[in-house]
C-alpha cells in the first residue's frame, strides 16, 4: 500500500491508527501490561542473576530505557547522536541498581514511553513521512520498534521473575 493511500485516509481512521499505536505501546492487547508488571516488581528481584543468564532485571529495564530514549530522541532531534552500539545500550554487567536507582530507570523509561506516546498522538505528527535526518524511518516505524523492542524485553524480565519466584 502507498504512502500516499495512508495519507489521503479519513480523520476517523487516522484517529484510529494512532489510538492502535498508542495501545501497543502501552502494553495493550497481547502484550503484558507495562506499568503494571513493572510497577509490582519486587525490589528484592531487580539484581539477581537468574541461571545462565548474563544480565539482571534491573540491566534489562536500564536496557530498555536506553533503547527507547535513543529511538524517541531520533524521532524528534536531528542534532541527537546515537550511543555506540551495542556497548552504548546496556549498563556495564557488574552494574547494580538500589531502590533509587530502579525507581528513577522506571521513572525516565515511563517518561520517554509517555513522550513517544504524546508524539504519535499529535495529529501535526505525519506517521508516515519519513523522517528528515533518517534514512527511511517514519514515526510510525519507529513507535512499532518501541512497542516491540519494550515487548521483547518485558517478557525476558517476566520469564526472569517466573524463575526467581517459581
Amino acid at each position: 500500500m502507498s504512502r500516499q493511500r495512508f495519507r489521503t485516509m479519513s480523520k476517523d481512521t487516522d484517529k484510529l491508527l494512532r489510538e492502535h499505536i498508542s495501545y501497543v505501546l502501552q502494553g495493550g492487547g497481547a502484550h503484558i501490561d507495562i506499568r503494571a508488571a513493572l510497577d509490582h516488581l519486587p525490589l528484592e528481584l531487580i539484581n539477581v542473576r537468574m541461571g545462565d543468564l548474563p544480565y539482571t532485571i534491573w540491566q534489562v529495564l536500564e536496557h530498555m530505557r536506553i533503547a527507547q530514549w535513543d529511538i524517541l530522541e531520533f524521532s524528534r532531534n536531528a542534532k541527537h547522536v546515537s550511543p555506540e552500539f551495542p556497548k552504548g545500550y546496556w549498563p556495564p554487567p557488574s552494574a547494580e541498581a538500589d531502590e533509587r536507582t530502579w525507581r528513577s530507570t522506571l521513572s525516565s523509561f515511563f517518561a520517554d514511553l509517555d513522550q513517544m506516546d504524546q508524539l504519535v498522538m499529535n495529529p501535526a505528527t505525519d506517521l508516515f513521512a519519513p523522517i528528515p535526518h533518517g534514512e527511511g524511518q517514519t514515526i510510525l516505524r519507529e513507535a512499532l520498534l518501541v512497542a516491540d523492542h519494550n515487548a521483547y524485553h518485558l517478557g525476558a524480565i517476566m520469564a526472569m521473575r517466573k524463575m526467581k519466584e517459581g
